[in-house]
């Protein structure tokens, strides 16, 4: 069974890249290009860290990234983490479990946030006396269907699904393209992103951590669960 890797590059790549080095049939097919955002700094003086959330912040934040170089930084995931480190930050927390969780890492003095962030993102809440000033500096834009991949969704597939607006982007083109949901078995990097996918699918499962090990081994159990014949349709 195919596995379809919707999530833009250079991510796409490496994750088709990584699934099929555990035997999976895995293929990228973007459906989002990210682009670059202007966006006004801060001055450094007003910054005590920076919260980022996800790698596509520093590799496209542009130059003005430089005017941090040396701050503190928390990271969601190791990726974001070694980009940070890549720009001449200093990575003092890196976490697992999204950035919320992040806020409760913060070191004393941490108390002016620059959060650096995509167009679409999720709501935090903010820890009394912590301010975290918002730059949009990337944003995803979604791409059409291609041919290639609506004639693979003519038969049963595995969609890997990293983001809501990928879950959700993805939902829409096939109802407008007219492909059946119930053949189609969705994998999601968490209970969020699922939720925007909808329902009427064959199989809607999520990884038990926001992690791209954790998604790409559900993959592999939703898979041989398939070639066994004993998954059965579930939505959750």
């Amino acid at each position: 069974m195919p596995v379809l890797v919707l999530r833009p590059e250079p991510g796409a790549t490496a994750t088709a890249a990584k699934a099929r080095a555990t035997g999976l049939d895995a293929r990228a097919f973007p459906l989002f290009e990210v682009r670059a955002l202007p966006w006004n700094t801060l001055p450094r003086e007003d910054v005590d860290a920076l919260l980022l959330g996800s790698a596509n912040a520093l590799r496209h934040g542009g130059e003005a990234l430089n005017l941090y170089r040396g701050l503190p930084a928390y990271a969601v995931g190791e990726k974001t983490a070694q980009a940070a480190r890549d720009t001449g930050l200093d990575v003092v927390e890196t976490g697992k479990g999204g950035l919320q969780p992040m806020l409760g890492l913060l070191h004393p003095g941490h108390r002016r946030l620059l959060r650096l962030a995509g167009r679409e993102r999720i709501v935090l809440e903010i820890p009394e006396g912590v301010t975290v000033t918002t730059r949009e500096v990337y944003s995803s834009e979604p791409l059409p269907l291609p041919a290639e991949l609506a004639a693979i969704l003519a038969a049963p597939a595995l969609i890997l699904l990293h983001s809501g607006e990928a879950a959700a982007h993805f939902a829409a083109l096939c109802d407008a393209a007219g492909i059946a949901r119930d053949r189609l078995q969705l994998a999601a990097i968490g209970p969020r992103v699922a939720a925007r996918a909808g329902t009427g699918w064959h199989t809607l499962k999520s990884a038990p951590e926001p992690s791209d090990a954790a998604l790409l081994a559900l993959a592999a159990q939703m898979c041989e669960e398939t070639a066994s014949g004993s998954q059965l349709p579930e939505q959750g």
